[in-house]
């Protein structure tokens, strides 16, 4: 996960940024003013910037200005303003921000902006190297070819039971996409095991993200986790990491 600056004189939106944010598992470091996001810059060297326009000492882009003719703009910027123009936009860019953000800004697009600027900054990993066949040069795959497969022994499939519903086991980091339930049970208690390995598969496959869980089921944030709480799900083991 990366290290992101927020850099805005607003209480409320530093606060906000910062939850979203580290509930994707990103380090956070805030800063009000100009003043403060320059020290910051200093120490923790971030992987990404969220840089306000309209600040009281210094503006967002006189300060993108200063790090440029620095030398100091080594990290993409994204630049947020709720008073900003198409001409803003453009002159931010030109002074090398990445992104610009109007305010308010929507939990899509903020994911969306930064999510892309840190693939764009990320380093390409190496191509695997292939192996020749020895005498040939030619490059060969340790798969097997599908003629050299033994065919299917026939009536090899389970059959179904009396009591359960049969579905095929897709794996997605440990817990299964299709999984096996026992009906033969009060409503109540097949809903609630049903719920609960339904919110344990979709927070392994957004890595804890409680933002990206609540998106994807279409769950207020709050009524999340009190809903999470009364089926007994385990959260600590869903986190990346120390964050959420």
């Amino acid at each position: 996960m990366a290290t992101i600056l927020v850099v805005d004189d607003e209480l409320g939106i530093r606060a906000l940024l910062s939850e979203i944010l580290s509930d994707e598992g990103h380090t956070i470091e805030l800063a009000e003013n100009a003043q403060q996001a320059r020290a910051c810059r200093e120490r923790m060297r971030p992987d990404l910037v969220l840089l306000d326009i309209w600040m009281p000492d210094v503006d967002g882009v006189t300060l993108l200005k200063e790090w440029g003719s620095s030398g100091q703009l080594t990290m993409p910027v994204i630049m947020m303003s709720g008073h900003g123009t198409i001409d803003t936009a453009v002159e931010a860019t030109k002074f090398g921000a990445m992104a610009f953000l109007e305010k308010p800004i929507t939990l899509q697009k903020l994911l969306r902006a930064v999510e892309q600027a840190l693939v764009k900054t990320a380093p390409r990993p190496a191509p695997a190297a292939v192996a020749p066949v020895i005498g040939t040069g030619v490059p060969t795959s340790s798969y097997p070819r599908p003629e050299s497969l033994p065919p299917m022994p026939a009536g090899t499939l389970p059959m179904p039971s009396a009591n359960l519903v049969p579905v095929a086991p897709l794996q997605h980091q440990g817990l299964a996409s299709e999984q096996v339930f026992e009906l033969d049970r009060p409503l109540r208690e097949a809903r609630d095991a049903f719920e609960k390995s339904y919110f344990e598969f979709h927070l392994a496959k957004e890595n804890g993200s409680m933002t990206r869980v609540a998106e994807k089921t279409g769950l207020e944030r709050t009524h999340l986790y009190r809903k999470l709480k009364q089926l007994g799900v385990d959260l600590s083991r869903n986190k990346r990491g120390s964050g959420i």
